[in-house]
């Protein structure tokens, strides 16, 4: 009989310990590839409180603005979250995706920012940012602060701590500054004005403008290359995009395009920008700063976003009530989508799958399958959705992250986050509505902790069982 040693002994030991704490790296990052994100979608009010927008009978109560929480494995909605009095102005989602925050103008000319617990979709803290009619909310890469852009009078952009979800010193900036962006190393903040016709360039660790760019008539939103080195900003009266070298921080480019140029949004690879104009997307080549191609699309957009790999690009046509898919391979237009009465918010899952767009009018949301384009669910999130973010974020990433979690299994195990924000502006729309829509049914109104699809246990415990079956084979071997 073999004598059992001391080394021997230890071996097994260490072998069991690395083989366990990387089953469990596997079965962690199984359960984060597997899980449905969840859409978070703002509302002016909920369904039981409809009456109140179309002057007929209701409950005898100011409606409430409320969070829809649709679960993308299922589309049921399996929370709502209440909110305070107002409109539901702009919602961002931070890159750990443990929250989301949203800015709302209070009926007292005031704006409150909600920050809801994911985990439990409830409010743990208001922030009253004493100002009125926010347009917008962005996260800065890190996900440290948040910055929240205002319409009208306001001169400054306020900004959170989201340590403590604390106001910060406000950034002093002129009236009506819609958006912001940042550079990727979260060091420089563009910030667009319409009223100065300006973009603002503010140093991030100081939240000082170091900079006034003049760029065209109007401009509303920016967006930054991934490289970090240009910022688009499209002019809505001047038909035209300027391009600053973020190097210099001067225009480079004043680059023409369609009618009413307004969102913008740039591919992953920073090769393209797509500007939705009035009823076109222009598309710029960031290398020469020309359009190479105009795509037709419909009318008045109210959101442009691209697929996380890059292959297609979402186009909400406001009064023409569809969603134009565009191939950013051929810059031609793929399929055009009927969807609900004005649609605005646009998102797309983690893995591309689906698209969801919240539709105002028609006070639902419509579930795009991408690969046939088609609407396959249609959900009942409340009254005038507007927003919509997908929690949480993931990316490419993920790959590497599981390789390292498994090549660190002796040491602490660990997942990175990746640093993804989102912003969200959202347009003042008039709440003319003189039609009177039939009452629908909710596709699921359940409150408390997100439940997702529990499918996803087997390939865990497979991986789980080979590693268990691994070890087996080495000990019989040894013997």
């Amino acid at each position: 009989m073999e004598e059992i040693t001391y080394d021997r002994l230890y071996r097994e030991h260490t072998l069991i310990r690395v083989l366990g704490i990387a089953a469990l790296a596997i079965l962690i990052l199984v359960d984060i590839a597997c899980a449905a994100p969840f859409a978070y979608v703002t509302n002016l009010g909920d369904y039981n409180q409809r009456g109140y927008y179309y002057n007929t009978n209701y409950n005898g109560t100011v409606p409430t603005p409320s969070v829809a929480v649709i679960d993308t494995a299922t589309n049921n909605v399996t929370a709502r979250v209440p909110l305070g009095d107002g409109w539901p102005i702009g919602v961002a989602v931070d890159p750990a995706g443990t929250r989301v925050y949203v800015a709302s103008a209070t009926i007292d000319d005031a704006c409150i920012v909600y920050v809801i617990d994911t985990a439990t979709n409830t409010v743990n803290t208001k922030v009253n940012i004493r100002s009125s009619y926010p347009s917008g909310i962005t996260f800065n890469p890190a996900g440290t602060r948040v910055y929240v852009t205002k319409q009208r009078d306001n001169t400054d952009i306020s900004v959170i701590n989201t340590a403590t979800n604390t106001l910060m010193a406000p950034i002093i900036v002129g009236p009506s500054t819609y958006n912001v962006a940042f550079t990727p190393d979260g060091k420089k903040i563009y910030a667009a004005n319409s009223h100065n016709n300006t973009i603002y360039v503010i140093d991030a660790a100081t939240n000082k403008v170091t900079a006034n760019v003049p760029v065209g008539d109007s401009p509303y939103e920016v967006v930054v290359t991934p490289d970090g080195k240009k910022v688009y900003v499209p002019n809505y009266n001047s038909s035209a995009v300027s391009v600053i070298d973020t190097a210099t921080d001067n225009v480079t480019a004043t680059v023409p395009v369609g009618d009413s140029p307004r969102r913008v949004t740039v591919t992953s690879d920073g090769n393209k920008v797509y500007v939705a104009n009035n009823n076109t997307v222009s598309v710029i080549d960031t290398a020469t700063d020309t359009v190479i191609a105009t795509v037709p699309v419909g009318t008045s957009s109210r959101e442009i976003v691209i697929s996380p790999d890059g292959s297609k690009v979402y186009l909400g046509n406001f009064y023409n009530n569809s969603v134009t898919v565009i191939n950013t391979k051929t810059n031609t237009v793929m399929a055009t989508v009927p969807v609900g009465e004005w649609p605005m918010g646009i998102a797309v899952t983690p893995d591309g799958k689906k698209v969801y767009v919240a539709n105002a009018e028609s006070d639902n949301v419509s579930v795009i399958d991408t690969t046939t384009n088609t609407v396959t669910a249609t959900v009942n999130a409340g009254i005038y959705p507007t927003g919509v973010v997908i929690v949480p974020f993931m990316d490419s990433n993920m790959t590497a992250q599981s390789t390292k979690a498994i090549s660190n299994a002796t040491e602490d195990t660990e997942v990175e986050e990746t640093n993804f924000s989102s912003s969200e502006e959202q347009n003042a729309v008039e709440l003319n509505k003189s039609k009177n829509n039939n009452s629908e049914s909710d596709n699921g109104n359940s409150s408390g902790r997100n439940e997702s699809s529990k499918n996803n246990s087997t390939p865990g415990f497979g991986l789980l069982g080979s590693l268990i079956c691994l070890y087996g084979g080495w000990n019989l071997k040894n013997k």
